[in-house]
């Protein structure tokens, strides 16, 4: 699951610091400074990636990344409410509805993959006794 996590924010990172200006317009206005935000954003999803190679810094970045996931919803959110095009991207419910369903799965993923959570397969914890 790590592997999984480690390609998919290692690629979306380099897609942010490499294809920059067509990511752009999917940035909500709202958003301070938005190229240098995406650069970070970029940045912070690499920094994951490597993060989640290494063991001392694994619960950490698999915490942050299910965080990351969450503050990049309003983005997709855009994205596809406004029909906006991006070059390589599919322009269609058929990608923008799984995209964002599958959000909450992404942070779960990020947050299990570094057994910050074991739900649902984990055993049944039995109240304390009283």
């Amino acid at each position: 699951m790590r592997w999984l996590l480690v390609v998919l924010y290692g690629g979306v990172g380099l897609a942010h610091l490499v294809a920059t200006d067509r990511i752009l317009p999917i940035v909500p206005e709202w958003v301070p400074a938005p190229r240098l935000t995406l650069i970070a954003t970029g940045l912070c999803e690499l920094a994951g990636a490597v993060a989640l190679l290494l063991p001392r810094w694994l619960r950490l970045a698999g915490g942050l990344l299910a965080a990351y996931a969450i503050c990049v919803f309003p983005a997709n959110m855009k994205h596809a409410w406004e029909a906006i095009p991006v070059e390589g991207l599919p322009d269609s419910w058929w990608y923008h509805g799984p995209r964002l369903a599958l959000q909450p799965v992404l942070v779960w993923f990020a947050l299990y993959a570094v057994h910050l959570t074991d739900w649902p397969f984990g055993a049944a914890k039995a109240d304390p006794p009283r």
